[in-house]
């Protein structure tokens, strides 16, 4: 059983995080960690967990701490993960797995050099709908892929309970470090292709402030495929995705949906040949138990910190585009 530390225990490991661990079978969590210790003792109290702290470091010198879950802000998760990593302690970082790929590639290098598991939790890749797309475009039924798209809204408001996800210098950005990145590494991961360059371009308001209120990012894959990403914070939720090939294409309206069943169906022209329902809400599971099974040597972690910092590097070159507003390139991430 491998005891999980989360650092930053907030609304995501409310709402996400304790009911996938309440499902695993390898792992539970021991200890959470707090700015505030009197909120943490109440929130280890409410979910039963054994320890309660108020930093990262004291967590990680915990002996009941085997691995750490880094759920804090954004601009956090450097300093987070470097602690985790200078107490020998397995680390699997949310995402975006940093502010920039320099951030990536600070943590990807710490673990390396001491030998320590990094993981990134893009959680999508634990999905029953996003496998399925994968599977399915690899087995060649919609012959070679020309277009990708994947689409990511959500309302956030003044009212939103993360106040810090309009500040830049805290969230690194708007709706394209928050959800795009998770459609970023879905279709890579649908794909099985890296992006070697992007376009992008998009708008902010009254609200957003210095960050991006929604974004459109073109992403020219290096096997030739075409992707487009859109993301806005204020259009009410929804996750279309769909991968046109040049025998068919599959599609379903909510692919990403965690909370309700998603409907997927391969198309030849505009004819539906099939239909299939999955359900995606054993994925915050899967993913916990994935990364509890590499710990103890059982299987490979299917996203190690080279992912996240490839992620990145695509985010980082949708920016450069936007200012200089033209293409840019994607810079290459170093090889384990």
């Amino acid at each position: 059983m491998v005891n999980f530390g989360i650092v930053g225990f907030g609304l995501h490991a409310v709402k996400r995080l304790m009911p996938g661990f309440a499902g695993a079978k390898n792992c539970r969590v021991s200890a959470l960690s707090r700015r505030n210790l009197d909120q943490g003792r109440q929130s280890a109290r409410q979910f039963g967990i054994p320890l309660a702290f108020d930093s990262t470091e004291n967590l990680c010198r915990s002996p009941e701490v085997d691995a750490v879950f880094v759920a804090t802000p954004n601009s956090c998760h450097l300093r987070d993960v470097l602690t985790a990593i200078q107490y020998g302690k397995p680390v699997l970082c949310e995402k975006p797995m940093a502010l920039n790929a320099d951030e990536c590639r600070q943590m990807v290098e710490a673990a390396r050099k001491v030998g320590v598991l990094l993981g990134v939790a893009q959680v999508f890749r634990f999905e029953e709908s996003v496998n399925r797309f994968r599977d399915y475009v690899a087995a060649g039924k919609i012959g070679k892929p020309i277009f990708a798209r994947a689409e990511f809204s959500l309302v956030v408001n003044a009212n939103h309970p993360r106040k810090w996800i309009n500040d830049l210098a805290v969230a690194g950005g708007g709706p394209i470090p928050d959800v795009g990145v998770h459609c970023v590494d879905a279709l890579r991961f649908i794909l099985q292709d890296e992006v070697i360059s992007v376009s992008a371009r998009a708008v902010s308001d009254e609200l957003s402030g210095e960050v991006e209120s929604a974004a459109s990012l073109a992403l020219d894959f290096s096997r030739g495929t075409m992707g487009t990403v859109k993301v806005s914070f204020r259009s009410p939720y929804r996750t279309p995705l769909e991968i046109v090939g040049e025998e068919g294409s599959i599609g379903a309206n909510d692919a990403f949906s965690v909370d309700l069943p998603v409907t997927i169906e391969p198309r030849e022209g505009m004819v539906v040949v099939g239909r299939e329902e999955v359900s995606n809400r054993k994925a915050y599971t899967r993913q916990v138990e994935a990364f509890a099974d590499a710990i103890e040597g059982k299987a490979a972690f299917p996203i190690y910190g080279e992912e996240g910092w490839k992620n990145q590097e695509v985010l980082d070159a949708a920016y450069r585009s936007m200012k200089s507003r033209k293409a840019e390139k994607v810079h290459s991430v170093a090889a384990v």
